[in-house]
């Protein structure tokens, strides 16, 4: 869960975790990525060398690597902002990206982000429950509208709804599973296993999440419903009921 615009640190796919992870299996390699975030500033090649005791050019390659799979990042800058004549030293650093495998996918810095924001933003006329599930549906209704205006889908039914949700589904870690053309269930819980501390809370929260989400791109015609299963997401997507036709399936 959770909009683009309000996660500063957005969850890196899969894919491209495991690729980092993999970078990190050459073992001088992994001493030069540690020796640079150790460093606490931007360090040269030659530096870089020294520390782990391998050649410049090891070093170089070992580096360019490291930033290529987005754990350091690379510039040309001299000590102090000091320009010189010549080209400057490349100088490499830790970037922000925060690399994280787990298989299934799990996002417990995504619920604990809206909890957050839950409580930051309770009103006196809510519990803390409340306030979570109207966060969570006030973000997953800003992820779809900003959805909306970015791709200008048209009038979405059911089944090009159900495209576009899968693909932010997908993204979020809740392995969708199309059924049929206009039914979509979620293999995953991304909060497991905290989810199974307060299933109420967190379900809920994913409800609202879906919902919004729903609302705010305009989709027709589909629903989350919550429809809890051993071991997977307790919302499922499907055809939305009308009214009428549900009070009759009751009876």
């Amino acid at each position: 869960m959770g909009g683009v615009a309000s996660d500063p640190n957005p969850p890196v796919p899969v894919d491209t975790a495991l690729e980092s992870v993999n970078v990190l299996g050459e073992e001088t390699r992994r001493r030069m990525y540690a020796f640079v975030r150790r460093a606490g500033r931007p360090v040269t090649r030659d530096e870089a060398a020294a520390g782990v005791g391998s050649s410049r050019k090891l070093a170089a390659f070992h580096l360019d690597k490291l930033v290529d799979a987005g754990l350091l990042r690379a510039h040309y800058e001299h000590p102090g902002g000091l320009r010189k004549v010549g080209r400057q030293p490349k100088r490499y650093e830790p970037s922000d990206a925060t690399i994280q495998v787990s298989i299934p996918e799990r996002r417990h810095e995504l619920l604990a982000d809206l909890l957050m924001d839950a409580v930051l933003t309770e009103t006196r006329t809510e519990d803390a429950q409340q306030a979570a599930v109207r966060v969570a549906r006030e973000r997953g209704h800003d992820l779809g509208a900003t959805e909306r205006r970015t791709t200008r889908p048209g009038r979405l039914g059911a089944e090009r709804g159900l495209t576009v949700c899968e693909r932010m589904l997908e993204h979020h870690g809740f392995e969708p599973v199309r059924e049929t053309t206009t039914r979509l269930r979620l293999r995953n819980c991304p909060f497991h296993p905290l989810a199974a501390k307060a299933p109420g809370l967190v379900c809920a929260m994913n409800h609202a999440f879906i919902t919004g989400y729903l609302d705010g791109l305009q989709v027709t015609g589909l629903q989350g419903v919550l429809s809890p299963q051993p071991g997977e997401c307790c919302v499922r997507l499907s055809p939305a009921v009308a009214r009428g036709q549900a009070g009759r399936d009751r009876t």
